[in-house]
């Protein structure tokens, strides 16, 4: 894997590489300036990191995968390799992922500071030519993984937000799940074979998107077009919806024990459906596209339409096709290694590989997701149960 990463990394040179490094450096702290203090800290549920955790953890990953490793460099403090360590279990030992918000020190100022510390260090070391070949791939995935992160603070800040009794909105710029969906849903044909999946060429790509290989595929017929919350909110008016029939049975636990009547942020007020998005609590736009629904409640739509969700050699043969990009989109592939998949050894390895096991893949991106970052052979993954993601749902027949 980090072999891949350094050849791919080689095309750039070293003003390309500061110049993408300063970019999204400087993206992940715009995305921070709405907020309040009191925000800053926030963790409702465990699988929400503070945005103060991210601010850190982003510049924890530079400074301990390629500073530490250059003689010259100043470590800002050593207590960071505890605080901001995520689960990289090589690395030694960490703050429990749901104790990252009672962290409450350091303060947002000494993060910001930490920041600095290691942006001015990485740029000097970069500018001095001091980087080798693994630096190089390791900065390739340092800027991959901040805009991970830059994705998941918006999603998470949404969830901070959009839970609270208030509601208060983050910004004042069109959300995502405003846009209605203009295209027309159309069946589009894709005949069976053998073909072939996963990354091959030039550029950044992830280890768990390799090695290339060979699939046989029935035909299929896959919707051009995402559901809409139109057609979902059909699906809860309708007796169906509560049918056990079509959930699958740890699906239907979830749903009965969680008391799950509606996708994430979905609010009804007297007849009125309404939503909320990052500019508040709108009324619901019933042509824009379904957003945070787990896989549960998208194999159960399915079902009751007749119908299935894509596998991922499915949709990825399908998307040069496909208008996808709005949604994480739910496919019914377990997260599992290619064939040939091999897991680069230490701490790096530990990136991907170690989870692939009881959850589901999820191709597409979404508007959360910074622009470039996604490719038709990126995999997302995430447990069945989640929904505060941008996820929504494709469907097959």
């Amino acid at each position: 894997m980090v072999l891949i990463w350094s050849i791919v990394s080689q095309q750039r040179t070293t003003d390309t590489i500061l110049i993408a490094f300063e970019n999204t450096r400087s993206r992940t702290t715009e995305l921070i300036q709405a907020l309040e203090l009191e925000d800053i800290n926030a963790q409702p549920e465990t699988f929400v990191s503070p945005p103060k955790w991210h601010l850190a953890h982003t510049t924890w990953f530079f400074e301990e995968f390629i500073l530490k490793h250059q003689p010259a460099y100043q470590i800002f403090d050593p207590n960071h390799s505890f605080l901001f360590n995520s689960y990289y279990n090589t690395i030694g030992e960490r703050v429990a992922r749901d104790r990252r918000g009672a962290q409450t020190r350091p303060r947002l100022e000494s993060i910001m500071q930490y920041r600095k510390h290691v942006d001015d260090a990485m740029k000097k070391t970069m500018q001095a030519n001091l980087l080798s070949d693994h630096d190089r791939s390791m900065i390739e995935l340092g800027l991959a993984h901040e805009q991970q992160h830059q994705e998941l603070l918006l999603m998470e800040i949404k969830y901070i937000l959009g839970t609270q009794y208030l509601q208060p909105k983050f910004s004042d710029e069109k959300n995502s799940t405003t846009r209605s969906s203009e295209q027309k849903a159309l069946w589009l044909n894709v005949p069976e074979g053998i073909h072939k999946i996963g990354f091959e060429g030039a550029g950044f790509y992830f280890d768990n998107e390799t090695p290339k290989h060979k699939v046989y595929v029935e035909a299929f017929e896959i919707c051009s077009a995402l559901v809409t919350n139109e057609q979902y909110l059909e699906f809860i008016k309708s007796e169906e919806y509560n049918n056990p029939l079509h959930w699958l049975d740890e699906g239907w636990a979830w749903k009965m024990n969680q008391k799950i009547n509606h996708p994430l942020y979905w609010k009804q007020l007297d007849v009125r459906w309404y939503e909320y998005l990052l500019t508040g609590l709108s009324e619901l736009n019933m042509k824009s596209a379904l957003c945070h629904i787990s896989y549960y409640e998208a194999e159960a739509f399915a079902s009751y339409k007749g119908m299935r969700l894509p596998t991922e050699e499915e949709w990825e043969l399908a998307s040069a096709s496909l208008d996808w990009g709005k949604r994480w989109e739910w496919t019914s592939s377990a997260y599992l290694p290619y064939p040939g998949y091999s897991q680069a050894p230490g701490a790096v390895g530990e990136y991907n590989g170690k989870f692939m096991v009881n959850q589901k893949v999820l191709r597409g991106g979404s508007e959360a997701t910074p622009k470039g970052h996604s490719r038709p052979t990126y995999r997302n993954f995430f447990h069945p149960d989640m929904r505060w993601m941008y996820s929504g749902i494709r469907l097959v027949k």
